[in-house]
């Protein structure tokens, strides 16, 4: 009987892998035995990465894509197909968070580059592996969403509706994978400390690291859970938000900071 190689390792292809919770996802990944095909704008930084951690091209490739360009990030699934085959898992996990003001007419371009990426983006990194998965009958389709899909928040509006269409992207796409055997899995972050977040001007509570964010995912990833908000802690506030009467919502966000707009701080 052959020994199994690490060309029979499963196969995870990450999307937004050059920092945050893309790095570390990437990095439990490989702790439990996954080749790795990781995606970023930054690809330079994303190899020297992966060099730091002693993987070599059996181990990880690193494909430049620009998620938010339909051509590139299908190019960057065409091209993990072509050399490391198809994927175990597929986790569509770059974004932008930025703040806008609808009375700006800048802002409308933030807008559409945040649905741009966060979502056009998401679908275009699906795209390449879903028929292939299909036939095959099995994996995991993976949209990293947002506490922030729950409700709006003022000045946030870009990426608070980027995020409820993922959830709600991604809840279609379950039901149009149920019988197929790719399961799609819905991850909702709290406030975990990237440089996403970094700059933000209010309290986060419950905030995470990215490591501690990468450990429950890929628990309800490899349990391939349909909907999970991390931390637990976050979920019960994701609850209690639904049920406010908006009167009450709005005057709980009355005064709170607003989310950097492009051009303030490093947003």
């Amino acid at each position: 009987m052959n020994e199994p190689t690490l060309h029979d390792a499963p196969l995870a292809f990450i999307t937004g892998a050059s920092s945050g919770i893309g790095q570390a996802l990437a990095a439990r990944f490989a702790r439990a035995g996954y080749r790795l095909a990781l995606v970023a704008r930054r690809s330079e930084e994303l190899q020297a990465w992966a060099r730091a951690q002693g993987f070599d091209e059996t181990r990880c490739r690193v494909y430049r894509a620009d998620v938010a360009e339909i051509g590139e990030i299908v190019a960057a699934g065409q091209a993990c197909l072509a050399q490391q085959g198809v994927p175990d898992v597929v986790i569509a996990n770059a974004g932008i968070s930025v703040g806008m003001d609808t009375a700006e007419h800048d802002d409308l371009f933030v807008m559409a580059r945040t649905f741009a990426t966060n979502n056009t983006g998401m679908a275009a990194s699906f795209h390449p592996f879903l028929n292939a998965m299909r036939a095959r009958g099995r994996g995991a389709l993976v949209g990293i969403a947002s506490v922030a899909a729950i409700r709006g928040l003022p000045g946030h509006g870009a990426y608070c509706a980027s995020k409820a269409a993922v959830v709600s992207y991604c809840e279609s796409l379950r039901g149009e994978l149920r019988a197929s055997g790719v399961a799609v899995v819905t991850l909702l972050p709290g406030y975990v400390d990237t440089p996403l977040t970094r700059e933000n001007r209010y309290r986060m509570p419950f905030l995470m690291s990215p490591e501690a964010f990468a450990d429950q995912a890929f628990a309800a990833i490899e349990a391939r859970t349909s909907y999970r908000v991390i931390p637990w802690q976050m979920g019960v506030v994701a609850r209690l938000l639904r049920l406010l009467p908006n009167a009450l919502f709005d005057r709980v966000l009355a005064g709170r900071p607003r989310k950097h707009r492009q051009g303030e701080g490093r947003a």
